[in-house]
């Protein structure tokens, strides 16, 4: 079943305010544990493992952000004034 564009909205603030902070302070802790436990990376090698958690994040969630950021559709418009 597809989201419709409301609960994609709002799931999209869900993913934002709770998961993305929870997801940083996860990776910055693997990291922290990484470096204590193996010693300090290059910091090119460093930069690039943030690089990649910084984006790795995002993928699951491609369907909720998609054409969030346009107008709401018409159809749903329409439906929610019927109601």
């Amino acid at each position: 079943m597809a989201l419709s564009w409301r609960a994609r909205r709002r799931w999209s603030l869900v993913v934002l305010l709770v998961w993305m902070p929870l997801y940083i302070v996860a990776m910055v802790t693997l990291m922290n544990v990484l470096d204590a436990r193996f010693g300090r990376m290059p910091i090119w090698a460093e930069g690039t493992v943030y690089l990649v958690l910084g984006v790795l994040w995002v993928l699951p969630f491609r369907g909720v952000f998609r054409g969030i950021g346009k107008p709401e559709p018409e159809e749903e418009r329409a439906a929610r004034q019927k109601s």
